[in-house]
């Protein structure tokens, strides 16, 4: 049977050629170069006992004969509902760990934790806890995923043991410590908008001894680093791992633009930087935190029921007023504010006043002009007040004129 063959009869039969990261592609072959059937199908059943199926000449046809067998029908009905509950069991793992105190030891192999094996992949419970109990290897049990089987080895005095172990040869770094470690190892701790200011790094109140986790995403899932006592540990154990470099390359590129740069781009676009009074002097921006790389917080108000909304930190109050400029908040109050200005009038020309044809009122001060710059409302003001002193002398010199007419 050809390749094309065998996919065919699978949607016949309705099945599902399950696909794996191996050699083959397809869960349950195995590659066996230089025969002339050089694929094999064979499954696991049972306690770990593997049961072959035969050989074939394409891999096609193997994985076929795997999804006519219980075993491959496994994850294939629904392999997105599958996927979700072996999240929320990965999840309820690590939150039981959290709850009895216990760490989670990870380790350099393909599971990613100490004493959690692989032996059985594509089996409902492919994950085997394993401890060294006097000179010996002791089977703890299967598990679904991979964080259960690392909460049972754990639970074990073995488990325990090496956590405190490795807990014990880490002596905690000061934060000015972790910084300067950081710099010595040419690393970035990358900051973020979270609670704790830096990416990768969650704040667990329950935890008193060690509230800072450090964690990252590997292959889809969330790979704990363990627990420190201050935000810039956890940060620089991020920052030394692959994802953490990712992230500082990624933050390096996104640089803050700095006050000139704002204005000036705000020009380009034709955007106002709407001054107010507060400690940034922009409208919707603040302080929110000081002696933070991006302390400044620009928010707008959205929508008819008054909510405020986040628009992100930057390291500039210009910078968080451009952000709210280009909003379509910020643009529509700049309508409003310029509209406001043009409706305004000069002050009332005193009655009997004489404006010839060549005297021209002042121009209304261009909108934003006033907010660009106080000096140009004060010039403003004096040049309307020494026009109404004009018209005034003008009205006496000509009333004696009038009244002779007259």
């Amino acid at each position: 049977m050809t390749s094309e063959e065998a996919r065919q009869q699978a949607q016949a039969e309705e099945l599902t050629l399950r696909v794996a990261k191996n050699k083959t592609g397809y869960f349950g072959v195995a590659h066996r170069p230089c025969h002339p059937k050089p694929y094999k199908a064979q499954v696991w059943r049972g306690r770990g006992k593997i049961v072959h199926l035969g050989y074939f000449a394409t891999a096609e046809e193997a994985a076929l004969c795997v999804a006519r067998l219980p075993e491959g029908k496994v994850g294939a009905a629904n392999p997105l509902m599958s996927q979700q509950a072996r999240q929320q069991e990965r999840q309820q793992a690590r939150q039981q760990a959290r709850a009895e105190g216990l760490t989670l030891v990870v380790a350099e192999n393909t599971t990613g934790y100490f004493g959690v094996s692989l032996p059985y992949p594509g089996l409902p419970n492919p994950y085997q806890a394993r401890a060294r109990r006097d000179g010996k290897a002791v089977n703890l049990g299967s598990f679904a995923t991979a964080e259960e089987a690392a909460l049972c080895v754990a639970r074990s005095p073995e488990g325990r043991a090496v956590a405190a172990e490795r807990a014990a040869s880490a002596v905690p770094l000061t934060s000015e410590e972790a910084r300067q470690q950081a710099q010595a190892e040419k690393l970035t701790l990358v900051v973020a908008d979270n609670k704790t200011s830096y990416f990768g790094v969650f704040h667990r109140p329950n935890c008193s001894n060690k509230p800072y986790e450090a964690g990252v995403k590997r292959g889809g899932k969330t790979v704990s680093l363990g627990y420190f006592v201050n935000a810039e540990e956890a940060a620089l154990c991020v920052a030394r791992t692959p994802e953490g470099r990712t992230a500082a390359r990624r933050s390096a590129v996104a640089a803050a633009l700095t006050r000139e740069e704002a204005w000036q781009q705000a020009q380009a676009e034709g955007l106002e930087l709407r001054v107010g009074k507060n400690r940034t002097g922009y409208c919707g921006v603040r302080l929110g935190k000081p002696g933070q790389p991006k302390p400044y917080k620009a928010q707008v108000t959205r929508g008819g029921t008054g909510k405020s909304m986040y628009l992100g930190s930057f390291a500039t109050a210009e910078e968080a007023a451009l952000c709210i400029a280009r909003s379509p908040e910020g643009q529509a109050a700049a309508r409003r504010a310029s509209a406001a200005e043009n409706q305004a009038t000069l002050p009332a020309v005193p009655s009997g006043a004489f404006v010839n044809k060549e005297e021209v009122a002042p121009p209304p001060v261009p909108p934003g002009a006033n907010r660009w710059d106080g000096l140009i409302l004060l010039e403003e003001r004096a040049r309307r007040a020494c026009f109404l002193l004009a018209c005034a002398d003008r009205q006496e010199k000509e009333l004696p004129k009038r009244q002779r007419m007259q």
